[in-house]
């Protein structure tokens, strides 16, 4: 297995988020830190705290969350656990979603939601300003030029250094740039899903950073198959190859794997050592239609 005791991050690839944030390609995504169904506070609090602060001791300066995960509870436990944050640190958040329960989600992109999230997360986070604001959906029932408008006149105040979108395609970002810079793009994508290829293309040809959100998926027999034989040949867990095939996929790919242990969380950060072969990606490649 890919050791995590030789892990040494402040070696891996870099990526300029809107051309001046500095962040290391491999990051960590603070949704699982909360409670089951996202909702609620996590089962071991104490351990939620120990995986951010490691985070940081592994040289991860990439955060992302949301002020829908708990709702409130990613940023608080975020705030408690880093606050004062070190130098360099980066800090995610989305908003566009409301919660009623465990694993229920409700799209809001009334203008009069996102300021109010938007203040809710600055005042949870306890920063002056988002470095990277994200509109987690665009809602569709909600004038799109109305939620581009409001993000872009945020960022004029002062709010937000950077926006972002979720779950977008290459239309919809192009409307969005009309109104803002659209620095970020957060899709559901990962080896064995890639149904926002296109997209990943396209980031990759304008700079946009894309953040792959679920990137561990699995359950695909063949593909599951081939992940465990090269993990097998270099000494690496299925989840590292996973995460080593999407930084190899893209110099523009941000992944952001998500854990509420200490240990898993150390395998994952591993994966940033774990180098593929030629004969390795094509093999990943092929064994997915």
């Amino acid at each position: 297995m890919t050791e995590t005791g030789s892990l040494d991050l402040s070696r891996s690839s870099t990526f300029l988020i809107g051309g001046d944030l500095k962040v290391r390609r491999l990051g960590f995504g603070a949704m699982r830190i909360t409670g089951k169904g996202v909702w609620g506070p996590p089962e071991d609090r104490d351990e939620a705290i120990r995986v951010l602060r490691r985070a940081i001791e592994l040289g991860i300066d990439f955060i992302d969350t949301a002020d829908s995960y708990g709702p409130f509870v990613s940023e608080e436990l975020i705030a408690e656990a880093l606050h004062p944050y070190p130098p360099g640190l980066v800090i995610a958040t989305k908003a566009g979603f409301e919660r009623s329960g465990p694993g229920e989600w409700q799209e809001n992109g009334k203008p009069e939601h996102l300021r109010r999230a938007i203040e809710g997360s600055l005042r949870r986070l306890r920063l002056e300003r988002i470095d990277l604001y994200q509109l987690h959906r665009i809602d569709a029932n909600v004038p799109a030029d109305q939620q581009f408008e409001t993000m872009a006149a945020l960022q004029s105040e002062g709010k937000i250094r950077h926006i972002g979108l979720s779950e977008v395609g290459v239309k919809e970002i192009d409307e969005a740039a009309e109104y803002f810079s659209v620095t970020s793009v957060q899709n559901r994508y990962n080896v064995q899903d890639r149904e926002w290829e296109s997209v990943v293309d396209y980031c990759e040809h304008e700079g946009i950073a894309f953040i792959p959100w679920y990137p561990l998926a699995q359950g695909k027999v063949k593909s599951q198959k081939v992940i465990e034989g090269i993990a097998r040949v270099h000494g690496a867990t299925p989840t590292q190859v996973a995460l080593a095939w999407l930084l190899a996929r893209s110099e523009v790919i941000l992944p952001i794997p998500g854990t509420s242990r200490v240990p898993h969380l150390e395998e994952n950060a591993a994966a940033a050592a774990l180098k593929l072969n030629e004969e390795d990606l094509r093999e990943l490649v092929a064994c997915i239609g």
